[in-house]
């Protein structure tokens, strides 16, 4: 199970936000780049990246700082945030960027969703963000009626390259992951399967790393971030508990 260190930009810093709230914000760096050398440095495998301005406004606002991260570190990045277009979706990924995350889309036009998914086969990540079960859009300003297994099920004959879910009430807290929530939605998952919320420990971590066992290996990598910038454990400590018993490079099952 990989740990994926988060980066939300807002402002051209690197910020974090208590369960997606725009005005409970901690900001950590003036210098977003320097953090994602950080995190290479530390053994990342995967960056994921979210403009927050973007994903509030609709439209890509910090894309040249994210772009300049994708240049500088050698780590696959994963970037989201106010993309609507399949212009956006080009130009991130002709300036290096690996996998564009898409969230909103799927709700508010599943028609284009889908064919933007068909005309990047395995480049696209759907964001799957729900509150009390429900997928949340539009920076997680706006609920939908639509349950998040129902979406899961709309969309498992599409080339995504993984889902991402993340449980918004969980986000940013340090509580602790829903691991029932986890569960089912790994279950569902026909891809690869990405969690993230709550974490706050590294017995947060292993109880992940146990409940991914238990379901062979469904959960192929956990999004930090909170506890990260906080300091609550570093990166290879966190590593080092997401392989439980496992050692690290037995298995490929990633994107």
């Amino acid at each position: 199970m990989k740990i994926i260190p988060a980066i939300d930009v807002r402002g051209g810093r690197c910020v974090r936000l208590y369960q997606g709230d725009y005005n409970r914000e901690q900001m950590y760096s003036e210098d977003p780049v320097s953090v994602a050398l950080k995190w290479q440095h530390d053994g990342a495998e995967l960056l994921h990246l979210v403009d927050l301005d973007g994903a509030r406004d609709g439209t890509p606002t910090n894309r040249d700082i994210l772009a300049t991260i994708a240049g500088q570190t050698s780590c696959p990045c994963e970037v989201g945030g106010g993309i609507r277009e399949e212009d956006h979706i080009r130009w991130y990924l002709d300036h290096g960027v690996n996998r564009i995350i898409l969230g909103s889309m799927a709700i508010s036009d599943p028609p284009r969703f889908r064919q933007i998914c068909r005309t990047f086969p395995g480049r696209i990540v759907l964001a799957l963000d729900a509150r009390n079960g429900f997928v949340s859009t539009r920076g997680w300003r706006e609920d939908s009626a639509l349950r998040a297994e129902d979406l899961l099920i709309q969309v498992s004959n599409l080339p995504l390259a993984a889902v991402q879910y993340t449980d918004i009430a969980k986000d940013g807290t340090l509580e602790g992951p829903n691991l029932p929530a986890v569960r089912s939605m790994a279950t569902l998952c026909p891809f690869t399967f990405i969690t993230a919320g709550g974490i706050g420990t590294l017995d947060h971590i292993r109880a992940l790393e146990r409940l991914d066992r238990e379901l062979d290996g469904k959960i192929w990598g956990v999004i930090v971030g909170q506890a990260l910038y906080r300091g609550a454990f570093t990166l290879p400590e966190a590593i080092v508990a997401a392989c439980g018993e496992n050692l690290p490079g037995l298995t490929e099952k990633g994107p």
